[in-house]
């Protein structure tokens, strides 16, 4: 199916000048994209170094008179909206409008500007199960302006005429896969705006020979006063090695869409837009985002000159004074869980749970060593959780590594990093409370499918799977810590120094006890050590405990006499170690379950409650209401009678 009529620019986009044209002798627009690999251009590339050294500067300084009145991300929506200029045609039928002003707020979403470039990582990643091998990130130079500019550019199967306008239209997408990463057709939108005010897209499909040009610009529809979002695209038929326009309404819209194109875009001529593609290959796609945002002191967001392999964020990289800051600090500043809030090669570097086998994302020329972070922990578990999710009651399995990093306990890095389908999303998610030791250390990964993200991907709807996973995630950590924080010197709930200084010093007497001290080492409890629990029992039965300790030069170790020492006290130790600890684990969360479901219980018999008062005033006053009329009625035969 052909893509529907463009929209053909308005003549009242005075900036704009529609007149002129790269035309030569009056050919038609066939003849003149002909052979086009054979008429290179002087500027025919985006540079990928700076033409002199002033480009080089992170200050735009040398922004043209086009640009916007603040070009700054967070002020660049703030201006007034003049009344509409767009009148409608006789026999067209209303519809709701998209005023330009839309894709700034649409791409607040994204607080963060790594957010928005992971959306554009996304899909390319998609794009594995079209064919495609890598996604380049870049930093390149327009090279009208010099300024910095931002590609991404992947070897997929690209899209036709049809699906390009799918990708610039907004809420739109047609991925239906449950493999796929994208799913609420915004993200491209959304990513593009929040790292620069305008993007402007190639695509080549992979089996139809067609190529398409997009241009999604905020300065263009700002500056030439439009109250309509406006996507000029111009579309070719490449398959015998030369450009044949493809024209759906007319050649003159089509000629307005690619001047537009010229005129707003970092390439100068026809045959720049068709060396792009000769660039990009048989296949795939190439984003351009330019006139990227800029801090509040007027510097590029991104920083690009620190680090010649990474793309940094400014503003999160330069927090804190180094100098002045204590060594623990830098420490934990160097650690991955610190380092993806400046670093893109580290954030790149976790963002799939699972290690690609034939794809590779290729930042600033250098591929990204993906790192799977269960492989780093120490004394690592798995864990199972089984929530139960749909009308259905579906019960779905979900399995948590669980362990300590391995600078513990030097440094106090905790949290669980949650993924849905291969995406990270919420990273070191910390569940414990602020101020508490407790978890220290501990580090979880996960792959949660059964709850939703939101829709910047950097966190998770809240719901009841929601709340319910915080819970268990709460109950992993310490169950986890109680039976595993003494291997890396932490001390255990429920235990004083004196007691762990008599137990690293006293020895077993044989090699049953030796072997149940081993066990309760060995595994977790989620309440405390049987050990304990049997030293509280015999604390608890006074006068029946004792004993002598030998010296340190006897070698024998305590004894115990009395019931405790006996059959009875035997019977209590046996009957604590009877009970597996995977036994009272599952009974500990059938409680937590009980517990949250008497929670939800609760909520809807109140709701139950407040209905039925309801429905019982409302009761109340349909009786007061045919009372009344009853009495009147009633005194209204009484005064005939009368009459």
């Amino acid at each position: 199916m052909l893509p529907k009529q463009q929209k053909k620019i308005p003549v009242t986009a005075e900036i704009v000048d529609l007149g002129s044209s790269d035309d030569e002798g009056g050919q038609g627009a066939a003849a003149e994209f002909s052979n086009y690999v054979n008429k290179p251009s002087n500027n025919a590339k985006l540079q990928s170094k700076p033409p002199n050294a002033q480009a080089a500067v992170p200050i735009a300084n040398n922004v043209n008179n086009r640009s916007l009145e603040s070009r700054s991300f967070w002020k660049a929506g703030a201006y007034e909206i003049g009344p509409s200029k767009s009148t409608s045609f006789q026999g067209d039928l209303e519809h709701a409008r998209v005023h330009p002003k839309f894709l700034h707020s649409n791409a607040t979403s994204h607080k963060w500007a790594f957010g928005a470039i992971a959306e554009l990582l996304d899909n390319a990643v998609d794009e594995i199960g079209s064919g495609a091998t890598f996604v380049k990130v870049d930093r390149i130079y327009n090279a009208k302006d010099n300024s910095p500019a931002l590609l991404f550019q992947d070897d997929g199967g690209g899209m036709d005429p049809e699906g390009i306008r799918k990708c610039m239209s907004l809420g739109y997408s047609s991925k239906t896969s449950s493999t796929t990463i994208g799913q609420y057709g915004n993200g491209f939108k959304t990513s593009t705006m929040r790292l620069g005010a305008d993007v402007i897209v190639f695509s080549r499909a992979i089996q139809s020979g067609r190529a398409s040009v997009g241009l999604l610009s905020y300065t263009f529809l700002r500056r030439t006063g439009q109250d309509d979002v406006i996507v000029p695209m111009v579309d070719f038929d490449i398959s015998n090695h030369w450009a044949e326009p493809i024209i759906y309404s007319s050649k003159d819209d089509w000629s307005s869409n690619l001047n537009t194109i010229l005129e707003w875009s970092p390439f100068a001529s026809k045959d720049d837009l068709m060396l792009q593609f000769e660039n990009i290959g048989s296949h795939g796609t190439k984003i351009v985002i330019y006139n990227l945002w800029l801090n509040d002191e007027g510097i590029y967001e991104l920083n690009f000159d620190d680090d010649q392999e990474d793309i940094r964020l400014r503003d999160e990289a330069n927090r804190g004074n180094p100098s002045k800051t204590h060594k623990r600090i830098l420490e934990l500043q160097s650690h991955i869980s610190y380092r993806i809030r400046f670093s893109l090669r580290a954030y790149a570097s976790i963002l799939y749970l699972r290690k690609f086998t034939n794809f590779k994302i290729i930042l600033r020329g250098k591929p990204v060593q993906q790192l799977y972070i269960a492989d780093d922990l120490k004394y690592s578990k798995a864990i199972m959780y089984r929530p139960t999710v749909g009308v259905a009651s579906k019960e779905v399995m979900v399995e948590t590594t669980i362990g300590f990093i391995k600078e513990a306990p030097a440094l106090g890095v905790c949290g669980f990093n949650v993924y849905h389908k291969n995406r990270l999303i919420r990273p070191f998610w910390k569940v414990t409370a602020d101020g508490s030791s407790r978890g220290h250390g501990v580090v979880g990964v996960l792959e949660a499918n059964f709850i939703e993200p939101a829709h910047d991907k950097q966190d998770f709807e809240r719901s009841s799977l929601f709340s319910k996973l915080e819970m268990r995630l709460k109950q992993m950590v310490m169950e986890y810590w109680k039976g595993h924080c003494h291997l890396v010197g932490h001390q255990p709930d429920g235990i004083n120094k004196s007691n762990l200084r008599n137990q690293s010093t006293v020895q077993p007497r044989d090699g049953a006890n030796m072997q149940k001290q081993s066990a309760t080492d060995s595994h977790m409890h989620p309440v405390r050590p049987v050990i304990d629990l049997a030293d509280d029992l015999q604390h608890q039965l006074p006068g029946q405990q004792t004993g002598t300790s030998g010296t340190s030069g006897s070698g024998k170790s305590p004894t115990v006499t009395g019931p405790v020492a006996g059959s009875a006290g035997e019977a209590s130790l046996d009957g604590l170690n009877s009970r597996s600890i995977d036994q009272i684990s599952e009974e500990n969360i059938q409680l937590f379950n009980r517990c949250h479901e008497y929670i939800e219980k609760e909520v809807e018999l109140k709701k139950t409650i407040e209905e039925l008062e309801n429905e019982l005033e409302e009761t109340r006053n349909k009786c007061a209401r045919l009372s009344s009329h009853l009495e009147s009625q009633r005194m209204q035969v009484i005064t005939r009678q009368r009459s």
